[in-house]
This record gives C-alpha cells, sequence and structure tokens, in this order.
C-alpha cells in the first residue's frame, strides 16, 4: 500500500500532520527525523514537520535530505521549511518579534500545483520565532504575507516544497486543500486507505500471523479494546479468550454493562473482581505518574495470573492505537504521561504481542468499528483512562472517593446522552470526551438546610476534538450545566460545589493527571 512518511523534529503538532494524510483515505507513518526508510518501493512522499527548535540551535534535529530530496515529492512545514532553506543554501535568520497566530496569503501563485483551489488572502497559522530571509537558489516565492515575504516557496528544478505556516491545525482554512493538492495531486496517492480495506487487509493478515495459535486479549470496556476484540474474533473466532480486569475504578456500574455488551458480540470473557488488590497497592498514593504506574504493573500481575491459567496461549492482543505509541515514545524524550499498555510485556509472560489498531487514530477505530457492525452505543463511547478514575481524583485513593466520584460522573453522563440540542444531536454524541474530577485534596464550606457543610468540590470536564492532539473545552448550555449541578449537590454525599473546567489542550491535557 502506498504510504506518505511523515518525519517528526519534535512538534505539538506532526500528529495533525498524519491525522488531516488518513483523512485524504492516505495511509501515513510518523517516523522519528533520522529514522527514513531506505528503499521502500511503497513512500510516494514525504513530509517534514515541525519542530521546537531553531535550525541555528547546536541540538537540533538534522536530516540528509538527499535520502529523498529529488527522488521523490518533498514538503516542509515550519521547522521543514526552514531547515530545506538553511540546507539547500538559503537563510534563515532570528524574527524581529515572534511571528504566532493568523496571518492572510496577501498573495499566492494559484497557478503552483500545491495551491491549486486556493483564495487570495486565504487565511493562514503562523508559529515560529525564525523566519527566512533568503530562499535558496534554484526556487521560487510562491506565497507571501504582509509581514513574511518566504512563506511558501518552491524549487523550479524539482519537486520540493515549503510553507512557514502550519496547513494542519484548524485555522489555515484551506490547510486541508493544500495537504490535498500534495498528497492526491502531486504525489499521487491512489486514496486506498479506508475502513474497509483495513479489515479486509488486517484479517488476513491476522488469520496469516496467528494462524491456529490461541490468543489473550485484555479488555477495558473502551472503543479500542472493544474493536480489537471484535476484530480478532473475525479472525480466529474460538481461539480467542478476552479477560475483563475490574480495578475498582470503572465508572458506576460498568463491569456489569461491558460484560453483557461483550457476551451480545459473541466474545469469550473472563470477567476478574480484583478491587481489593488495587486499592491496597494505591493506599497513601497521591503522586499521578506513581499510580499510573502502580495501575499498570498490578494490571499485569492480574491479567499474567489468569492468562497462566491458559496454558496452550502463544499471543497476548492489545488495544493499543497510534497516538498511544507516538505520545509515549515522543522524539524529544519528554514523556507527557506513561500509556501503561505501551512500552512491552514482562519476560516471564512468553507471549508474543499482537497489536492490530496500532497504525490507526481514535475516528479510524470508531469507522472500523461501523464496518464490523458493531452496537452504536459500544462506538461512540467516550475515551476513558486505562487507570480509570484513579487519574480522575487529585490526591490519593480510597473506595469512598470514587464512590463519590462514581455518583457524580453517572449523574453528568446521564445528563449527556439525555440532553438533546438544538439541533437534534445529543450533548454526548457532540463531545470527543467527557467526566468528573474529584478535587479530594480540597474542601470548600456550603451550606445545606441551613447547616455548614466543608465537602470536596467537583470539577466537570468536556472537551471538542478529533483526535485527542488537540482539544477545546466544550461550550455545554447553561440550563445543563445548572441541572447537573444542582442535581450533582443534591443528590452525591461528600459533594458541595461544582465547577466546569474551560481549559484548552494545549497547554492543559483532557485528563487532569
Amino acid at each position: 500500500m502506498q504510504k506518505i512518511i511523515i518525519l517528526d523534529f519534535g512538534s505539538q503538532t506532526t500528529q495533525l500532520i498524519g491525522r488531516r494524510v488518513r483523512e485524504l483515505d492516505t495511509f501515513c507513518e510518523i517516523l522519528p527525523y533520522n529514522k527514513f526508510p531506505k528503499d521502500d518501493p511503497s513512500v510516494i512522499g514525504v513530509i517534514l514537520s515541525g519542530s521546537p527548535y531553531s535550525v541555528h540551535d547546536p541540538e537540533a534535529f538534522k536530516v540528509d535530505l538527499s535520502q529523498f530530496v529529488g527522488k521523490m515529492p518533498v514538503l516542509g512545514i515550519c521547522y521543514g521549511a526552514q531547515f530545506i532553506s538553511h540546507t539547500l543554501g538559503g537563510k534563515v535568520e532570528k524574527a524581529d518579534s515572534r511571528e504566532y497566530g493568523r496571518a492572510n496569503l496577501e498573495t499566492v501563485d494559484t497557478t503552483n500545483p500545491l495551491f491549486k483551489g486556493f483564495e487570495q488572502h486565504s487565511q493562514v497559522w503562523m508559529s515560529h520565532g525564525d523566519t527566512i530571509t533568503a530562499i535558496p537558489e534554484g526556487f521560487e516565492v510562491i506565497g507571501s504575507t504582509k509581514d513574511v515575504k518566504n512563506a511558501a516557496f518552491a524549487s523550479t528544478k524539482q519537486p520540493v516544497w515549503a510553507v512557514q505556516f502550519h496547513p494542519e491545525v484548524f485555522h489555515t482554512l484551506q490547510g486541508t486543500q493544500l495537504l490535498k493538492n500534495f498528497v492526491v495531486d502531486i504525489c499521487g496517492s491512489r486514496q486506498e486507505w479506508s475502513a474497509a480495506s483495513f479489515v479486509d487487509s488486517t484479517v488476513a493478515e491476522l488469520k496469516a500471523q496467528l494462524g491456529s495459535d490461541r490468543v489473550i486479549l485484555g479488555l477495558s470496556g473502551g472503543v479500542d479494546s472493544s474493536v480489537a476484540a471484535v476484530l480478532l474474533n473475525k479472525a480466529i473466532g474460538k481461539n480467542l479468550t478476552c479477560i475483563f480486569v475490574d480495578h475498582g475504578m470503572l465508572r458506576k456500574n460498568e463491569f456489569t454493562q461491558v460484560m453483557e455488551d461483550y457476551k451480545v458480540l459473541g466474545l469469550n470473557v473472563i470477567g476478574v473482581d480484583a478491587s481489593e488488590k488495587f486499592f491496597a497497592d494505591l493506599a497513601g498514593v497521591s503522586d499521578p505518574e506513581q499510580k499510573r504506574k502502580i495501575i499498570g504493573r498490578d494490571f499485569v500481575e492480574v491479567f499474567n495470573a489468569e492468562a497462566k491459567k491458559i496454558t496452550d496461549a502463544k499471543w497476548l492482543a492489545q488495544g493499543t492505537i497510534y497516538p498511544d505509541r507516538i505520545e509515549s515514545l515522543n522524539i524529544t524524550g519528554k514523556v507527557i504521561k506513561s500509556h501503561h499498555n505501551v512500552g512491552g510485556l514482562p519476560k516471564e509472560m512468553h507471549l508474543q504481542l499482537c497489536e492490530p489498531l496500532k497504525w490507526l487514530f481514535k475516528d479510524e477505530v470508531r469507522r472500523v468499528g461501523r464496518q464490523l457492525g458493531m452496537p452504536e452505543h459500544l462506538i461512540t463511547r467516550h475515551p476513558f483512562p486505562g487507570p480509570g478514575l484513579a487519574v480522575r481524583i487529585l490526591g490519593d485513593i480510597t473506595p469512598e472517593k470514587v464512590r463519590i466520584l462514581q455518583d457524580a460522573d453517572d449523574i453528568y453522563i446521564r445528563g449527556l446522552r439525555e440532553y438533546v440540542d438544538t439541533d437534534g444531536e445529543t450533548l454526548y454524541n457532540k463531545i470527543w470526551q467527557a467526566g468528573v474530577i474529584l478535587l479530594s485534596t480540597v474542601r470548600s464550606v456550603g451550606v445545606m438546610g441551613d447547616e455548614r457543610t466543608y465537602e470536596h468540590p467537583v470539577a466537570l470536564r468536556a472537551v471538542t476534538s478529533t483526535d485527542a492532539m488537540t482539544a477545546d473545552w466544550a461550550h455545554l448550555p447553561y440550563d445543563f450545566m445548572a441541572k447537573v449541578s444542582n442535581e450533582i449537590i443534591n443528590k452525591v454525599r461528600g459533594v458541595n460545589r461544582v465547577c466546569y473546567d474551560i481549559s484548552s489542550k494545549p497547554p492543559a491535557t483532557i485528563e487532569w493527571e
């Protein structure tokens, strides 16, 4: 299958480039800047991402352009454009002031294939501290803004293009058109990447890879592991055994509900209640990273103990998706937060790893689920952290705190499902992810029935997104928030104040821990 290679120089929006390319029904792979695959005939083009570095920094990431320049189409974005200019003889200098935010292309060469279909004065998004003051010999300017003369340029001799703005972000209004021009028209993508083609090819690959071997899958109740289970079940049927571990920090009644869903899907599932072990090992632990690691360790221990009962198993399957692997293995070496299903298997498990969804973004997983005929309520289920409510409780974990959060969260999520907005859509389906955060390290004064209370506040979180790499807070109706707040305070013992989180990602993350 054809693919675009995106070389990652450490930008926060590299994953968005990949997401936009996938939207064009074209497979792409995001690789570290120094890992360009040699002699791969399936590669039809290369995109160089942005970077937190200046090309003049001693530690700046560098790549040998001769590996692909002149051999296939190349597009440099922001740092990628500056690196092309700097390397090929142009000049990159520190800007008088950081060029950040909206700008308009005052002039654009619509005869150039990169800008086919573009409107004059189209809005773009800038985000750089350096600027290209001279382009290399053999290149021509094809786009300028009021303040940035060399906003876009192209080689007159080779298929190389460069833009100082970010076409992958929402604020570049014709960014999708630019990427389509590059990926489809210039690189020649046949646009073969689809949910249907993924299911057919992956089922065939799984049959060939696994044969008659027995496979164990760790289920979480979420979209990713559920779709992975149905996909594997389609490929190997009864040779798949699923294990669903209840660590005690699932949503209210979730363990029972999920087990019923899996029965309807015809999956062979073993349910394990290990909540006592998890609560005991988490006692007194407040640090979020330590909580995640303890839960990851305990999950493996519980899962391993159950898996050993299946003596002929040879494979462990996981619902790991592409953003999990990208965020955990960021090339800058700065881990934002640990993912307990990423990073390898304990040696004592003696199992090989199978990750059928490892190349998919979240919305692609949902499309695959629909292609497999899964119930819509499973497919549209909001993302839920692997450590569960443990990372939605600030401070240490106790069964009572989990009870408080489960009750508050249940009211909130049910409310989102029941509230139909003015366009006829439920709030739940318009939101990427929602949940309640218990501020257990904080108490606030309140009054209930003429009596003073001193209890915990909770924060409601709801965001809109397409891939979780960036997210904006959802503008929920005031009447909905008033109703939910009133119901939580009146019905959930231990809560006397409700707040709403209006932080976007970045700079915040979706989860608080």
